[in-house]
């Protein structure tokens, strides 16, 4: 197995070991949906929910090194915890609370990577969500090798339903427009 993998199993043993809500996503869950691309980091959404993010970012910081100074207060002001598995591979903890990032956590589902590494990724559906709120060059190139793939089997209405407010949040309605494009090619 590549350090990549060893380094998704060890955070989530550890999350798995305190009973925490959490998932996979970014590369790897590209990688189980969509199709096979170089990934450096594992990519992890942790349910915390507002105002309770604190106990979470320290319990994780006495195990793992961070790979920023002020990792503590970077997290609790960003949402993001930046640490290292032993192995040195970057790992990225969103600290999730929306009711999206909530439903897409029990949404998630085991998947072997390998015979040894079986991992909780989110749906093909919240991915394209993610990556198309992110909307950045690389994730479009992600969200079409998920279309290539899984095409038939996506649940359309329930990405729509999810993208469309936060685009409306984030005032971009043209990312609807680009995955409606997409969609009809």
């Amino acid at each position: 197995m590549n350090g990549l993998f060893d380094a998704a199993l060890e955070i989530q043993q550890f999350v798995q070991s305190r009973s925490w809500s959490y998932c996979i996503i970014g590369g790897l869950a590209v990688i189980r949906w969509g199709e096979s691309r170089m990934t450096q980091d594992v990519d992890l959404s942790l349910l915390t929910g507002f105002g309770d993010e604190k106990p979470y970012v320290l319990d994780i910081l006495k195990t793992f090194r961070s790979r920023i100074p002020q990792a503590e207060i970077f997290a609790l002001q960003y949402r993001t915890l930046l640490i290292a598995a032993s192995n040195g591979t970057a790992i990225d903890i969103s600290l999730a609370a929306l009711p999206f990032e909530e439903q897409m956590i029990e949404r998630a589902t085991s998947f072997a990577f390998a015979p040894e590494c079986s991992l909780l990724t989110c749906s093909a559906e919240d991915v394209i969500v993610l990556k198309a709120f992110a909307n950045r060059a690389k994730d479009w190139i992600d969200i079409e090798g998920i279309l290539i793939r899984q095409h038939q089997a996506l649940d359309t209405s329930y990405i729509l339903t999810h993208l469309t407010p936060l685009c409306d949040m984030k005032e971009t309605p043209e990312i609807i427009e680009k995955f409606q494009e997409l969609l009809a090619a």
